[in-house]
């Protein structure tokens, strides 16, 4: 997984990154960082996000951490650290998450940095592994090992010429270790290559990469790592894959790469098979893998809708079908994931979108009001109660929810127009009429064409005469 710019993440999650971003320019560091976390949940390879996100964190704590701070995080971050190095080898995703919680306490805690460096080179992101040792590395400029870690990431992350000089200066402090000096001479090699014009492959067991042979290699790499392929690359790369599994059938990374490539192909059967083969030998509980699973059967289900013929004379019937089908799908699936995960606030706002989707409205009251815990997702979650207060006639609690959210949603953005426009509708059904009215006005003020609002606003001066 290669990391990725603003460009390449989803429209959701650069929009809530500009949001944070803005947050961040305004000083406002606790909003900012809450924004910056939810954008990784979805894109953990988005490093421009997390170094932002860094930077907020670490001018929230002054730059540095008292030493009370030190001992606190340092003993709440034990049992955290624990369980990361339980999950790193299965899921380097999920570790991430684990040291970005660490991290979020203290940004200066370096076990969290350590964790962060580790996990980021068993998930393919050498450039985030490179950003978490440098913090380490300037925080203890003189650790030698910290510093042949820092060597070894960024020649994994095609920085030869930086990590010959940190190697160089190493060399100097340490003339007598034959270590620093192969591995000096092997980057030495590998830039010699590399400024010929060839590149450099992972091949996953060390802390080097093996030297590829010639430049069909490299450009076979750089088609590996684009994340849209053209038909007769992934259909090559999964020759290749394939290839490979046969000799290494357990190999974890391999069947990912097959299933996401089956799924870019619309090939969702095969794709979910390699997904299955990952469960079973992967055996116990990976929410990331359920997720990835879960997407993969959606996707299948929305191309089988979008393969409908509209000149059909059952179109609508098959369409209205196969949309019955993916939401009862998606209901069940999250259901099961939320009895396993019990704990997890995503899930439960997952869960109650879906329920409020399906006007379960009971059921996703009782989800909302869990996910609100989660601050990532709390203000939507007072918003969608409000929803389904205004869905049961209790306009009173509505309003108030409604009003619970707006003062939490500082930023003038679409969501902060849906929830005004929300309140408003609430007041006007409780019959008050100018408070409603306001709170039309409020967005007629800076968005004349949002939804209905200039027709409320303009029949209201009207009657006014």
């Amino acid at each position: 997984m290669p990391e990725k710019s603003s460009k390449d993440v989803s429209r959701t999650a650069r929009e809530y990154y500009e949001k944070g971003t803005a947050a961040l320019q305004r000083n406002n560091l606790d909003y900012a960082i809450a924004l910056y976390r939810q954008v990784l949940q979805q894109e953990p390879a988005f490093l421009e996000c997390r170094q932002a996100m860094r930077a907020a964190q670490m001018k929230k704590t002054g730059g540095q951490t008292g030493f009370f701070k030190k001992v606190f995080t340092g003993a709440s971050s034990s049992p955290m650290l624990a369980k990361a190095q339980m999950t790193l080898r299965k899921n380097p995703l999920e570790a991430i998450q684990i040291a970005e919680d660490i991290l979020n306490q203290d940004p200066h805690n370096s076990a969290g940095q350590k964790l962060l460096a580790e996990a980021a080179l068993a998930a393919h992101l050498p450039r985030t592994a490179v950003f978490a040792l440098e913090i380490l590395v300037k925080q203890s400029p003189k650790d030698r090992d910290l510093n042949r870690q820092l060597g070894r990431a960024l020649a994994n992350a095609g920085q030869v010429g930086r990590a010959e000089s940190i190697y160089a200066e190493l060399l100097r402090l340490y003339p007598n270790d034959p270590d620093i000096a192969e591995e000096l001479k092997n980057l030495s090699a590998r830039k010699t290559l590399s400024e010929g014009g060839y590149d450099t492959l992972a091949d996953g067991k060390g802390s080097y990469r093996d030297i590829l042979k010639d430049k069909e290699e490299a450009v076979a790499l750089e088609q590996e790592k684009r994340e849209v392929k053209s038909e007769d690359v992934a259909a090559r790369l999964i020759a290749e894959n394939e290839e490979r599994l046969a000799k290494e059938p357990n190999n974890v990374k391999l069947l990912r790469n097959l299933a996401e490539l089956y799924t870019q192909k619309k090939d969702f059967d095969r794709a979910l098979q390699y997904y299955e083969k990952i469960r079973s030998t992967e055996g116990g509980a990976d929410s990331s893998l359920e997720r990835a699973i879960a997407d993969a059967t959606v996707r299948k289900l929305d191309f089988a809708r979008s393969q409908l013929d509209p000149s059909a004379p059952d179109y609508a019937e098959q369409a209205a079908k196969l949309q019955t089908e993916r939401m009862a799908w998606q209901l069940a699936e999250c259901i099961k994931r939320a009895e396993r995960y019990p704990s997890d606030l995503q899930i439960r706002f997952e869960l109650g979108e879906l329920y409020f989707k399906a006007g379960k409205t009971s059921e996703a009251i009782q989800e909302f009001q869990k996910a609100q815990n989660n601050p990532q997702r709390r203000i939507q979650s007072l918003g969608y109660l409000g929803q389904c207060f205004a869905r049961r006639g209790m306009n009173d609690m509505a309003a108030r929810k409604l009003q619970e959210a707006l003062k939490e949603k500082l930023t003038f953005d679409d969501e902060k127009k849906d929830l005004i426009y929300a309140l408003g509708c609430v007041l006007a059904k409780m019959g008050k009429t100018e408070e409603a009215i306001e709170q039309f006005k409020t967005i007629y003020e800076t968005d004349i064409g949002y939804k209905d609002v200039a027709a409320k606003v303009d029949a209201y001066y009207a009657a006014k005469g």
